[in-house]
């Protein structure tokens, strides 16, 4: 049994990681560090599923979001739009990363693998980076597999599901797929 950091975007995408580490008999604390989710109802909206998922299944939480973290992450991305998942990635396995070394886990992983939107080759790579510059392990998983489970389990538990990745190019690209004529 391992205690394990989960980086968490959003609640219907921890149900099935959580499900699939616990089986395992690991312990689970699901982290919220999300500072690229726009706008910020939209984040406020994710934190809320997030919280009630989390205290409906008694899953240990910790959320940890910097008074400037959507400013930092700006700042990261500014100019460098087509780098913008390399930078995101970074910024918040990098940030699980250190927070599961301080507190004394001995592994983190993050729900983004769950994802069938994701980069998915970029996540595992900057994870393992990112698991070499602080010494700890990454797990990493193709949690895609359980995709279908995990829709029905957060659809069945009423999850709010948003329809992009959280940042607000992506919520352009979503959108404009919307308008196209």
């Amino acid at each position: 049994m391992m205690r394990i950091l989960l980086h968490t975007c959003c609640a219907p995408c921890l149900v099935y990681p959580l499900h699939d580490l616990q089986s395992e008999g690991h312990e689970v604390t699901a982290f919220f560090f999300n500072p690229n989710i726009h706008p910020y109802t939209e984040y406020l909206r994710r934190l809320d599923a997030f919280n009630a998922y989390t205290r409906e299944d008694h899953v240990r939480t910790v959320i940890d979001e910097p008074e400037d973290g959507m400013e930092e992450w700006l700042r990261h991305v500014a100019y460098r739009e087509a780098q913008r998942c390399k930078i995101c990635f970074d910024m918040r396995l990098d940030a699980t990363a250190r927070l599961a070394e301080s507190k004394g886990f001995d592994a983190f992983s993050t729900t983004l693998l769950y994802s069938r939107f994701q980069k998915h080759d970029l996540l595992k790579t900057t994870g393992e980076a990112i698991s070499r510059k602080h010494a700890i392990p990454f797990i990493y998983r193709d949690w895609r597999i359980g995709w279908n489970e995990g829709v029905k389990r957060y659809r069945a538990l009423g999850l709010y599901r948003q329809k992009y990745c959280g940042c607000i190019y992506s919520e352009k690209e979503r959108a404009s797929k919307i308008i196209q004529p």
